[in-house]
C-alpha cells in the first residue's frame, strides 16, 4: 500500500559566494581528508558483481547510516545548502507567513457519526498537531478529548500517531506512536471513561490495529524487523502479557504483506493479503475473535480482488476476466463457482473500488481520467451517477462508518475548489456541503483558471495534462512552469486544490500535472504501459508533455521546473538524464534514484514485494533494463538543471542514501555550475516533518528554490 534573473547571476552568485562552504565532490578513486564540514570520500568503492560482471559503486558506503563520517557529509550537504539558498531567507521567511496564513489555524474536521458519537479532528493556533475528540448525540453536547497529539508529542523533533481506534464499545481507545519517522510503532490503550493509560503496550508494530466486537480483543500486524514488511497478524486481550500474543496468521512469501480491518457491517475482522499482482483475504467472525481463519478466495497468480460483506453475501472486486475489473457477489462461504456478476467488466471504465452499505452500493468508476461515483440498490434500481460538473477534480467517497446509512459522505476537489465535504442522500440525489476548507486573504476561485489538455506522446498516444494558473496569464512562452509527475504503482494523480500553491499562482507560475503512464487515470492498460519492461513510457510521457507546454507556449525551458516524489523522485531522475536541456530547476523529493541496487538487495524495506513492479533484476533482462534508466547509474559527465534534492535519515521507503549517492555522483560527474543541493531531514521519513509547522516551512523552501531560479524574488 509503498512541487526574471538570467542563469549568469545565479551563476555568479555561485561562483563568487559559496567557494568557502560548498562540499567538495565525493571522488571514487582520490582518499582526501577534508574538513568536518566537506564530504569523506573512500579508497576503496564497492564491486558489485552481477551477472558475471563487476558494477563499481564508489559511494556505495553512504548507506552505513550510524557511521560519523555518513553523517558528517550529510550535515556538510545541510550546511551547503544552507549557504546557498541563505540570500532567499527573508523570502522563505514570507512565503511561510502567507501559506501559514491562508490557512485557519484553529479549525475542525468535518464531523461523522458512529453510534451515538459524533466524532471528529481539530486543531489550535500555534499547535503542530490534531487533537481527536467526540461529543455524544449531537454537536451541541459538551467535548470530550480523547487524544492530545500534541500533549504525546512534547519532547519529540517528530512524532507521529497512527492506528487511532476506538472500540466497538466506544470506551476505550488504541494507538499507534511512532518517534523517529521510520513507521514503527508502539501500540498503547488508553480508558476513556476514566481518561488514564492502560498497562498494555505492545512495541514494534506497524499502526495496523482492529477491535473485535467484544470490546476487549484488537488484532494487529506487525513487521519483519529487517524488510519491514508487513507479515504478521497477532491477537491481543487486554490485561493479558502483550509478549505471549497468540499468532493469528503469518505471511510466508516474501512479496505479500498483511494488513487487518473490519467490514463495515461489522460482521467480520479480514486479513488481506496482496502483492502486485496476487490477492487473498481471509475473514473471521468478529463476535469471536479466537475462532477459525477462513479464505474467501485462495491466491492465484495473476488475480487481484478486494472484499467486502453484506448481508449473506461477500462482494468481490476482481480482474478474473476483467482487464479493468468488475464486480460479483458469492454467499459466504461459498467457492467462486456460485459467485454470479454485479457489475460487468467494461474496456473503457475502470472499477476502482466500491462501498457496500446495507441497501446500496457506491462505485468508484474511471473514466477518460476522471472519477465518478456510482450509486445503486443492491438489485439494480435507482442506478445513477453524482454530478459534479468540472473538467479536471478529484471525487472519493470520505468517512461513512454507518452500515444503515441513508446519506453518502464524499469528499470533493479540484485545482480551484478547495477540500469539500458532502453529505449526498441516497435518496433524493440532494448535496449539502458540510464543510469546505476555508482560505483566508481573500482567496476568489474565480480569479483561476484550470484547463484540461492532452499531448500528443512519441508513440501517438494522448496524455492528459490538467493545468491551473491565474486569470490574465498569457501564452506567450514567458511563464513560469511547475510539472509534476508521479506515474507508478497504478497511482492516479488527480487535480486537486493546494492553498500552499497559490503562492506560486498568485506570482505568474502555471501549474501542471502529466497524467503519464504508470499511473492508472486511464485505466488499467495505462497502468502497464508504465512498468516493467515498458517503465520508460513513463519518462519519455513526461519529456513529451514538457515539449507540448512549450510548444504551446505555457512556457519555455528557460522557465520549466519539474517536481516529483519517491517513485515520481525516480521520475525526475531519469527526465534530468534524458533531457537534461529541457528544466531550469528541478525538485526531486525522497527520490528511488539506485533502482538497481535497491532491487538487488532482498534487506531493504519494498524490495522483494516490488518485483512486479519494477522487474526482477537477478533476471539478465531485467537487470539490463533496470540499468538502462537507474537515474544513479546513469549519471554523466554534462550539464544537468538546478537540483533540490531532499530526503528524511530515517525514511522507510526510500533510503536516505539513494538520494546522497546520486548527489555525490552528480558533484563529481556534473559539467555546469547549475544548483546542486541535498537537504537530509534528520528528524523525519518518508513524509518529512510531522508537524504542520514545520511542513509549511518545508514547502516555503522548495517555493523560494524554484522563484529565485524563476527570478521572481517577492
Amino acid at each position: 500500500m509503498r512541487h526574471p534573473h538570467r542563469l549568469w547571476l545565479s551563476v555568479l552568485w555561485l561562483a563568487l559566494a559559496i567557494p568557502t562552504v560548498r562540499p567538495q565532490a565525493l571522488r571514487p578513486q582520490a582518499a582526501t581528508k577534508t574538513v568536518a564540514r566537506a564530504p569523506v570520500a573512500r579508497t576503496t568503492p564497492a564491486k558489485l558483481e552481477e551477472h558475471g560482471h563487476i558494477r563499481i559503486d564508489p559511494y556505495y558506503w553512504l548507506r552505513e547510516r550510524d557511521n560519523p563520517e555518513v553523517l558528517a557529509y550529510l550535515r556538510a550537504e545541510n550546511e551547503y545548502t544552507k549557504g546557498v539558498m541563505a540570500h532567499t531567507k527573508a523570502l522563505q521567511q514570507k512565503l511561510f507567513a502567507e501559506i501559514k496564513g491562508r490557512i485557519k489555524q484553529t479549525d475542525m474536521s468535518a464531523p461523522y457519526l458512529r453510534d451515538d458519537y459524533f466524532y471528529y479532528t481539530r486543531f489550535e493556533e500555534g499547535k503542530e498537531y490534531p487533537i481527536y475528540a467526540r461529543r455524544k448525540g449531537s454537536m451541541d453536547a459538551p467535548e470530550e478529548v480523547i487524544l492530545d497529539v500534541n500533549a504525546l508529542a512534547r519532547g519529540h523533533g517528530f512524532f507521529q500517531a497512527s492506528g487511532v481506534q476506538v472500540s466497538s464499545g466506544h470506551d476505550l481507545l488504541a494507538f499507534g506512536s511512532d518517534t523517529v519517522g521510520r513507521r514503527i510503532y508502539t501500540l498503547r490503550f488508553k480508558s476513556l471513561k476514566t481518561g488514564k493509560a492502560l498497562r498494555d503496550v505492545i512495541p514494534r508494530v506497524t499502526g495496523n490495529v482492529v477491535w473485535a466486537n467484544d470490546n476487549r480483543t484488537v488484532l494487529y500486524t506487525k513487521q519483519d524487523s529487517v524488510t519491514l514488511r508487513w507479515y504478521r497478524i497477532y491477537r491481543h486481550v487486554l490485561g493479558t502479557d502483550a509478549g505471549r500474543d497468540a499468532l493469528v496468521y503469518e505471511e510466508k512469501d516474501s512479496t505479500f504483506s498483511a494488513f487487518v480491518f473490519k467490514t463495515r457491517s461489522r460482521k467480520y475482522v479480514m486479513i488481506a493479503l496482496s502483492q502486485t499482482l496476487a490477492s487473498e483475504y481471509r475473514y473471521l467472525d468478529a463476535d469471536r475473535p479466537g475462532g477459525e481463519l477462513r479464505v474467501v478466495l485462495p491466491r492465484e497468480r495473476g488475480h487481484e480482488y478486494d472484499v467486502d460483506h453484506a448481508g449473506d453475501w461477500f462482494y468481490i472486486r476482481t480482474n478474473d476476466a476483467a482487464k479493468n475489473f468488475r464486480l460479483m457477489r458469492m454467499p459466504v462461504g461459498a467457492t467462486k463457482a456460485r459467485w454470479e456478476e454485479v457489475i460487468p467488466h467494461r474496456d473503457d471504465v475502470l472499477l476502482e473500488s466500491f462501498d457496500v452499505f446495507r441497501d446500496r452500493l457506491v462505485l468508484t468508476e474511471r473514466r477518460n481520467g476522471l472519477v465518478r461515483l456510482r450509486v445503486r440498490g443492491h438489485a439494480g434500481e435507482d442506478d445513477h451517477y453524482v454530478d459534479f460538473g468540472e473538467p479536471a477534480y478529484l471525487a472519493f467517497v470520505g468517512m461513512n462508518p454507518e452500515f444503515d446509512a441513508a446519506v453518502l459522505r464524499y469528499e470533493y476537489t479540484s485545482l480551484t475548489t478547495p477540500q469539500s465535504t458532502y453529505d449526498y442522500d441516497l435518496t433524493s440525489r440532494a448535496k449539502t456541503l458540510v464543510k469546505r476548507e476555508e482560505v483566508l486573504g481573500g482567496f476568489d476561485p474565480s480569479n483561476y483558471v484550470t484547463e484540461r489538455l492532452y499531448a500528443r506522446a512519441r508513440d501517438g498516444i494522448a496524455v492528459p495534462v490538467s493545468i491551473v494558473f491565474r486569470k490574465g496569464v498569457q501564452k506567450n512562452g514567458e511563464n513560469p512552469l511547475l510539472l509534476y509527475g508521479y506515474g507508478s504503482y497504478g497511482a492516479s494523480m488527480d487535480a486537486s486544490f493546494s492553498s500552499t500553491r497559490l503562492s506560486l499562482l498568485d506570482r505568474g507560475f502555471v501549474y501542471a500535472i502529466a497524467h503519464v503512464r504508470g499511473g492508472q487515470e486511464l485505466g488499467r492498460d495505462w497502468y502497464e504501459n508504465g512498468k516493467l519492461l515498458r517503465k520508460s513510457n513513463t519518462f519519455t510521457d513526461f519529456i513529451d508533455v514538457a515539449d507540448f507546454l512549450i510548444e504551446q507556449r505555457y512556457t519555455s525551458p528557460e522557465k520549466l521546473f519539474a517536481q516529483g516524489g519517491s517513485a515520481g523522485g525516480l521520475l525526475m531522475g531519469a527526465v534530468t538524464n534524458l533531457r537534461p536541456d529541457l528544466f531550469r530547476g528541478v525538485v526531486a523529493q525522497v527520490p528511488f534514484v539506485d533502482v538497481v541496487t535497491t532491487m538487488l538487495d532482498e534487506s531493504i524495506p519494498l524490495t522483494t514485494a516490488e518485483y512486479d513492479e519494477w522487474g526482477n533484476p537477478n533476471d539478465p533482462e531485467y537487470y539490463r533494463y533496470i540499468l538502462s534508466y537507474s537515474p544513479y547509474d546513469n549519471v554523466e559527465a554534462k550539464a544537468y538543471p538546478n537540483l533540490l534534492v531532499t530526503t528524511g535519515l530515517h525514511d522507510s521507503q526510500v533510503q536516505y542514501w539513494e538520494p546522497a549517492k546520486w548527489v555525490a555522483k552528480l558533484r563529481a560527474l556534473k559539467t555546469d555550475r547549475n544548483r546542486l543541493i541535498l537537504r537530509t531531514n534528520f528528524e523525519a521519513g518518508h513524509g518529512g516533518a510531522s508537524g504542520r509547522y514545520q511542513r509549511y516551512r518545508e514547502i516555503a523552501f522548495i517555493y523560494a528554490f524554484l522563484l529565485d531560479l524563476a527570478g521572481i524574488g517577492g
